[in-house]
């Protein structure tokens, strides 16, 4: 039988609200399958089963250092992952900042809403939503305040004090959210490249982050010269000749400019050296690109793995007005950025609306992702005077290099929360955490502690 845990939120109905149907353990490390009922949309004092409720999951790891009775009382850590549409890691056994965290926490890694198994959206779910106007209006729910409010809401169902919270990336945009509108349920705060913008317009965000995105591709192809005219060649080739994924969609030029998602990262980036050294072979007709290449394509390209990273990217960046595709808006300033450039440049984590002309996974979500560029009302994302007021401690690590979160507007950001530290490194890039886990972890952890 499954665990139940009685709720500690007063006014709420507890009633299955969180049940642990399975736990095991292997490699060093202990998992507990967390499964939550919360509200679709979290309202102040309203009982759970009032309206419709989604539900969300969490796997809890600790280590097998400590004995089952003793992990139990270590304090809780929840992980907010980056994204959007990123799902909670699944690990098989503690490395990095988890094998640093298990130490001294229990370690709640949390499927946000929307994500692998938290009631996943994807094309075929949302048509039980019925027309474009619902579905967009269904994934109005799937942003940061959601997020944090289910975090809060678990908490309280955990039985937990105030938290520590470690938010990469985007979910570091979740932990500034959490600081805004639930700071009583935050003990600390950990962010690594996740320092957002506080005010728009997003196009701040895009006109930042090009400029980074075309020194970075001038970076790499310094270190690596042939390269720029293999990017050169495939992006002729593919204006001159249909290729195809396996999935049976045409590669264009656009599509391939996506594998600049390699630029972000430490070691990745060098990868995208030998992923290029694949791409041509000789044919009867040609030379023509390899099904090898194009199957490392393929799984750079596609966002049927995670379609609200691309259905919600630019409303993370929404408050009181519309993006109205702010990337595709500031392409127009960065000529070198589009396909038909004569050397086009790698492109980054801008979302244009192409995306959902050329993904299968994304074609029947257009009118959805249309509706959402053109929204205007959406809600505030965070509280300037909360934050200014801040008494949680927090550490954010900020990486100069940045090609997804900018530096200077991380800066900007960092200075408006009241006592958090910044650590500025040009040691790392986005994917920090993935080479250092350990080192960064508890650097900033110490760095929160020693304001205490």
């Amino acid at each position: 039988m499954a665990d139940q845990y009685p709720g500690q939120n007063a006014g709420r109905s507890t009633a299955g609200v969180h049940s642990v149907p399975a736990r095991h353990e292997f490699r060093g490390l202990r998992t507990a399958e967390h499964y939550f009922t919360v509200p679709l949309a979290h309202v102040p004092d309203e009982s759970v089963t009032a309206g419709e409720t989604i539900t969300v999951f969490a796997r809890e790891y600790t280590s097998t250092d400590h004995t089952a009775e003793a992990a139990a009382r270590l304090p809780w850590l929840l992980f907010l992952q980056g994204g959007p549409g990123g799902r909670g890691n699944r690990v098989t056994s503690l490395s990095g900042w988890m094998k640093a965290a298990a130490k001294d926490f229990r370690i709640l890694m949390l499927d946000q809403r929307g994500t692998g198994l938290s009631t996943p959206v994807e094309r075929q779910s949302l048509e039980l939503r019925g027309d474009a106007a619902a579905q967009a209006e269904y994934l109005t729910h799937f942003r940061a305040d959601s997020i944090v409010a289910d975090a809060e809401y678990i908490r309280r169902v955990l039985g937990s004090g105030p938290w520590s919270v470690l938010g990469q990336s985007f979910g570091g945009f979740c932990a500034l959210t959490y600081l805004s509108f639930a700071p009583e349920g935050l003990r600390e705060v950990l962010i690594t490249g996740g320092l957002a913008p506080l005010h728009g317009p997003a196009d701040r965000v895009y006109q930042a982050t090009f400029h980074r995105v075309a020194l970075r591709n001038a970076e790499y192809f310094s270190w690596y010269p042939e390269d720029r005219d293999i990017v050169t060649r495939i992006a002729r080739h593919l204006d001159r000749q249909a290729e195809f994924l396996a999935s049976g969609e045409r590669l264009t030029t656009e599509r391939f400019q996506m594998i600049g998602s390699f630029l972000g990262g430490n070691t990745r980036v060098d990868a995208l050296h030998y992923l290029l050294e694949d791409a041509f072979i000789d044919t009867p007709s040609g030379p023509r690109l390899s099904d090898a290449f194009l199957e490392q394509v393929r799984s750079l390209v596609s966002r049927a793995a995670n379609p609200l990273y691309a259905v919600l990217h630019e409303s993370i960046y929404g408050q009181g007005e519309a993006t109205n595709w702010a990337a595709w808006r500031v392409l127009e300033d960065h000529p070198e950025f589009k396909p038909d450039a004569n050397e086009p440049l790698l492109t980054g984590e801008m979302v244009y609306p192409w995306y959902f002309e050329q993904d299968p996974a994304l074609v029947p979500l257009q009118d959805v992702a249309e509706q959402l560029a053109a929204k205007k009302d959406w809600k505030p994302l965070y509280s300037p005077e909360r934050l200014a007021a801040n008494t949680v401690p927090v550490a954010a690590a900020v990486y100069k290099d940045d090609i997804y979160v900018d530096h200077d507007l991380s800066l900007e950001t960092a200075a408006a929360v009241r006592g958090l530290q910044p650590w500025v490194t040009a040691d790392f890039h986005h994917d920090g955490i993935g080479e250092d886990g350990e080192g960064i972890f508890t650097r900033l952890l110490g760095m929160v502690r020693a304001v205490r």
